[in-house]
């Protein structure tokens, strides 16, 4: 008899498997009272005005003003989006992010003025404001604030931009609303019963060992996509020109070198990682032509590059297990990392399972306050998710030490360090899995797994971030993004990327108007670079001692005390050249070559003598 599997409702999700967001606020009621307080404190804001410059104690008196006041918006914003993640299709919940925003907005309005007045501090004056023992916390916040000096505009123009902050994320909203909420993508046969398809079920159903299942859940999900196409590509065009326009206004070279300059990333750096990893695709194909020989296709097609290899291996992963699993794997960076992290997963750090409405994917949102919150949609039946796991666990064990160290006003770690942090664990993860494999097909399986994670994660993130440049050096040059155009362009890096091998469907160049993180421009790109580093730091702290560890803990510690490229080098990692990349691409080319042999397939060297 045929079962129907739904996606259950919010209510129906048991407390423990959610998130607890006490500790930022108890209930949406003491949420409400807390955005009162937050807009009547941001009064005092014009009180200020003119005395930044009159003496460090001045200086001092409004930096620890806007510590507190960040402090409680940082808990109001958090608090909003993470009810909202919840269910977007909550009108209760939508409200509340409207009205912290629209606050935010007229905040950030009020105190436009705070920054410029800064810079315009002579700076010989600023120099021995610097030295003042009530400026200690903020000096690292002050000197980042002055190097934007060549990039602030007057009062009265800063004032207008924060007016229009509030508008800048609605393509971002209308996107994840329509992909999450309003889309229905219906259901698909299967031989396990009638399945929802939709984004969070998209890669169980691209894992499914029956190819006709994967055809027709990949021919659903893009035909939905497909009638949407024109909306998609407009909002998307709006995320790219409000881009442009920022970096324009601010008087940036571009929106790439806008977007790089807070990391103080130069674009060489985005340059190399996308040359590197053009300069190695030959691997890339290589994998791709084992997987159509294995897989015994006559046509390798979009739709079968996720399926594991190893078809029949069937492995279950309890979310505890899944714990389980990860702390074991953990176990180099000791006790303290290992128990926090295992108390906080099997707590209430996590959201653990997908209910209706719920925010597809999964995330790490650590603030000052709260816990160090992941989202997840958890699925037993997939392994990925138990990398995703160790993945989120990395980002808030990053978030957890970040606040331990450092004062508010310097905390938060760049996404450039988080990536490495996330990826780390999974390496870690991969390396014990891979150890204790309880079979010879287990183990040629999580190598699998392996080399489809470097796919994704160096390869995949490095075509996303070709996209994008090119996404917005066509809008900068003035030509207009429709559906056609970002098509045309995705396509381009399909057939690149894929090689020889692939036949690309219709619909496949469509994939370019369903990625998320697009809305965030220039942000995929840290994900290569993420793993190329956290690759090199692996082998470095599982082959070192007690030193190397440290060394590392250094780096997570950091927080945004430094620039990424410095923290990453206090852990022993030089990210400022190509090496880690061209390192994780012979990685993966040595992996491509084991598996070659595994599966009794030429390796490129005996491919080259038959030839």
């Amino acid at each position: 008899m045929e079962t129907t599997k739904t996606i259950p409702p919010r209510r129906e999700i048991p407390a423990e498997h959610t998130w607890d967001l006490s500790k930022l606020y108890p209930n949406d009621k003491a949420w409400e009272q807390g955005l009162e307080d937050y807009t009547k404190k941001a009064e005092a804001i014009y009180g200020f005005r003119g005395t930044l410059g009159k003496s460090a104690e001045d200086l001092a008196d409004y930096l620890d003003f806007c510590r507190d006041l960040g402090l409680l918006e940082e808990r109001l914003g958090y608090y909003s989006d993470l009810r909202e993640t919840e269910d977007e299709g909550s009108g209760a919940a939508r409200a509340m992010t409207g009205k912290f925003m629209m606050a935010q907005a007229k905040t950030r309005a009020a105190s436009s003025w705070d920054i410029p007045e800064i810079q315009a501090v002579p700076d010989d004056r600023i120099t021995e404001f610097l030295k003042h023992r009530r400026l200690e916390e903020y000096r690292i916040y002050l000197k980042k604030i002055l190097r934007y000096k060549p990039y602030v505009l007057s009062d009265r123009e800063e004032r207008i931009i924060a007016l229009h902050s509030e508008g800048e994320s609605v393509a971002d909203q209308a996107f994840s609303v329509l992909t999450n909420v309003d889309l229905d993508f219906g259901v698909i046969d299967a031989p396990e019963g009638k399945l929802p398809l939709s984004q969070s079920t998209w890669t169980v159903f691209m894992e499914h060992e029956d190819r006709d299942v994967r055809r027709r859940a990949y021919k659903a999900f893009y035909g939905v996509f497909n009638a949407h196409k024109t909306t998609l590509a407009a909002l998307y065009s709006g995320s790219v020109k409000q881009d442009v326009i920022r970096a324009r206004v601010r008087g940036y070279g571009s929106a790439r070198a806008a977007a790089l300059f807070p990391d103080n990333v130069s674009e060489s750096v985005y340059d190399s990682l996308v040359a590197a990893v053009n300069a190695n695709l030959g691997p890339l194909h290589r994998y791709y032509s084992l997987r159509k020989n294995v897989l015994k296709l006559d046509q390798l097609r979009h739709y079968d590059v996720y399926v594991p290899l190893m078809a029949g291996i069937k492995k279950r992963t309890s979310w505890e297990e899944a714990v389980e699993l990860v702390s074991a794997a953990l176990a180099p960076l000791g006790d303290e990392y290992v128990s926090t992290l295992r108390k906080g997963l099997l707590g209430r750090w996590v959201d653990r399972y997908e209910n209706k409405g719920k925010r597809s994917g999964a995330f790490s949102a650590g603030s000052y306050v709260g816990d160090p919150y992941i989202l997840m949609n958890y699925k037993e039946d997939a392994l990925r998710d138990v990398f995703t796991l160790a993945h989120e666990g990395g980002h808030s064990m990053h978030s957890w030490y970040s606040v331990s160290a450092n004062p508010f006003m310097h905390y938060n770690y760049t996404i450039f360090e988080a990536e490495v942090a996330s990826t780390f664990n999974e390496e870690l993860l991969y390396r014990y899995l891979e150890k204790n494999a309880e079979n010879p097909e287990l183990r040629r399986y999580i190598m699998n797994k392996r080399a489809d994670d470097f796919l994704s994660t160096l390869y995949r993130q490095t075509m996303f971030a070709e996209f994008e440049k090119r996404s917005h050096e066509l809008e900068e040059g003035g030509t207009p993004l429709t559906a056609d155009i970002l098509r045309g362009e995705y396509r381009i890096l399909l057939e690149k990327y894929f090689g020889p091998e692939m036949k690309l469907e219709e619909e496949s160049d469509l994939e370019a108007l369903r990625i998320p993180h697009f809305y965030r421009a220039f942000y995929v790109y840290k994900y290569a670079t993420g793993i190329s580093a956290s690759c090199a730091l692996a082998e470095r702290v599982l082959s070192g001692g007690a030193k190397e560890r440290e060394d590392y803990f250094a780096f997570l510690k950091s927080g945004g005390s430094r620039f990424p490229i410095d923290s990453l080098k206090l852990a022993g990692v030089d990210m400022s050249g190509p090496g880690p990349v061209e390192a994780v691409c012979r990685a993966f080319e040595g992996l491509v070559a084991e598996l070659e042999k595994s599966y009794n397939q030429p390796t490129k060297d005996q491919a080259r003598n038959v030839s």
